[in-house]
C-alpha cells in the first residue's frame, strides 16, 4: 500500500535531502524531471528537500564562464562538453560548500551524476553522499550517442574514468533499473561493496492521468505523439521512416513531436522529403505534457538506448498504450501485449505492421491504455515510489574511505 504524504516526510527521517545537480531546475530532460517530481512531492511537507546547482555559487563569475561554451561549441563539440562538464562541477563544488558547511541538522547529498557527486564527496562533512545513476551504461556513452564526443576518444576515456574513481566511494546508490544497476556493476565492479537500492522512475499518476485515456475529455489532436529531445540517440529519424512505410501502404498516421534540440531542423526536412510533413507537426518544448499525451492515440518512442524511459510511465499513466523497444530498462516499464507493444529499430516495415496492428484494433488499444494506466498507479506513482526513496536517503550511514562501517 502507497505511503501517505505524511509518511514519506516521516520517512525523511531528521535528514535534509540536499540535491546536488549540474542542470536548472526547469527543463524536461529525465534528470529534472525526476528532481522535480521528488520536490514537489515533499513540498508542504515538514521534511521539504532543497536543490543546489552551480547557479547557486554566489559568483558573478557563473554566467559569463558558461556563456563561453557558446563559442567554443561551433569549434569543438568535445571542447564544449568538457567546459560544460568541468566548469559546472566547479561552481556546484562552490554551492555545495556554502549548503553544507556548519548545517544544524543531519544532511544527505542526493547527487545526480558523477561529477556532481565528485564535487559533494570534496567538500562533504558528516554527511553521506548518494548517487542517482541516471545514465545509459556511461555518461561517456550518452555524450558519444549524442554525437558531441568520440565513441571511444580521450574524453569518453576520461569521462568513465571518473566514474570508474568516483562511484565506489559513494555511500549509496539509487538505480532507477535493474537494466541500470546490472550495467553499472559489470562495467566498474568496486560499486558491488556500495549499497543500493532500484527505485524507479515516477510520476503523480493522479495529475498525470486527470481525464485519463486517449482524448478522454479533449479530443484526438493527432494518431500518434513522442517526447524527448531531438538527437541522434533518441532516434526520432526512425520513427518518420516508419510512417513513411505505413505511408506507402496508403495509410497516413498523424504525429507530434514534442522537445528540441540540434536535430530539429534536419527532422523537419525529413519529414518534407517524405511527403509527410502536412502529417507532422513539431511543438518545440512543452510544459503540459501531461495534457497533451491524452490527446493521441499511441505513445512511441524509438530510443536505441534507455536507462528508464519517464515518458514511457508518463503516457501509461495518461492511460495512453506505448509502442517501444525492449531496450535498456524499457521491458520493466512497458510489458509487451500489455500496456503495449515492442517494435524493432532496424526496420520500418516491420515496426509499420506492428504500428498499424494496433491502430487498427480499437479495443486492444482501449484495454493496453487501461492496464499501463493501472501499472502506473501500481508501481510508478509517487506516493509508492518517492516513501522508498526517501526511506533509504534516511537509512544510509556514511561510509569511510569506501568500507562501510561495521
Amino acid at each position: 500500500m502507497a505511503a501517505s504524504r505524511e509518511e514519506a516526510a516521516y520517512d525523511a527521517g531528521g535528514r535534509e535531502v540536499v540535491v546536488a545537480t549540474l542542470m536548472r531546475r526547469q527543463g524536461g530532460s529525465g534528470v529534472q524531471t525526476h528532481v522535480r517530481t521528488l520536490v514537489e512531492h515533499q513540498d508542504g511537507t515538514a521534511s521539504p528537500v532543497r536543490v543546489v546547482n552551480p547557479f547557486d555559487a554566489g559568483s558573478a563569475l557563473v554566467r559569463p564562464v558558461f556563456a563561453v561554451r557558446r563559442v567554443i561549441t561551433p569549434v569543438s563539440s568535445a571542447g564544449s562538453v568538457w567546459w560544460y562538464r568541468e566548469w559546472h562541477a566547479r561552481f556546484l563544488r562552490r554551492a555545495l560548500a556554502q549548503t553544507l558547511r556548519g548545517a544544524g541538522r543531519a544532511q544527505v547529498v542526493y547527487a545526480q551524476c558523477p561529477p556532481s557527486a565528485e564535487a559533494a564527496l570534496a567538500v562533504r562533512g558528516a554527511q553521506p553522499v548518494v548517487m542517482a545513476a541516471h545514465f545509459n551504461v556511461s555518461e561517456a556513452d550518452e555524450w558519444a550517442a549524442k554525437g558531441d564526443i568520440a565513441a571511444q576518444g580521450r574524453l569518453f576515456a576520461a569521462i568513465r574514468a571518473l566514474e570508474a574513481r568516483v562511484l565506489p566511494r559513494l555511500d549509496g546508490i539509487v538505480y532507477v533499473s535493474e537494466s541500470s544497476r546490472r550495467d553499472c556493476l559489470e562495467r566498474i565492479p568496486a560499486v558491488a561493496g556500495v549499497p543500493s537500492v532500484v527505485v524507479p522512475n515516477c510520476v503523480p499518476v493522479g495529475e498525470a492521468s486527470a481525464g485519463c485515456g486517449p482524448g478522454a475529455g479533449q479530443g484526438i489532436e493527432a494518431d500518434l505523439v513522442t517526447v524527448g529531445s531531438l538527437e541522434p540517440r533518441k532516434n526520432q529519424a526512425y520513427l518518420l521512416d516508419v510512417l513513411a512505410a505505413a505511408r506507402r501502404r496508403g495509410r497516413r498516421c498523424t504525429l507530434t513531436v514534442v522537445g528540441d534540440g540540434p536535430q530539429r531542423g534536419a527532422l523537419e526536412q525529413q519529414a518534407r522529403r517524405l511527403g509527410l510533413a502536412p502529417d507532422v507537426r513539431f511543438v518545440g518544448h512543452r510544459d503540459d505534457v501531461a495534457r497533451l499525451v491524452p490527446q493521441h492515440r499511441v505513445y512511441c518512442h524509438t530510443s536505441r538506448m534507455e536507462s528508464f524511459g519517464i515518458v514511457l510511465v508518463e503516457a501509461m499513466a495518461a492511460g495512453v498504450p506505448v509502442l517501444a523497444a525492449p531496450v535498456g530498462g524499457v521491458p520493466e516499464v512497458v510489458r509487451d501485449g500489455l500496456d503495449g507493444r515492442y517494435w524493432p529499430l532496424d526496420d520500418p516495415e516491420a515496426a509499420a505492421d506492428v504500428l498499424l496492428a494496433v491502430l487498427d484494433d480499437e479495443v486492444g488499444r482501449s484495454r493496453m491504455g487501461r492496464s499501463a494506466r493501472s501499472r502506473a498507479e501500481q508501481v510508478f506513482a509517487t506516493d509508492v515510489q518517492c516513501p522508498r526513496l526517501l526511506d533509504f536517503l534516511a537509512s544510509v550511514p556514511r561510509r569511510r574511505a569506501g568500507v562501510a562501517p561495521r
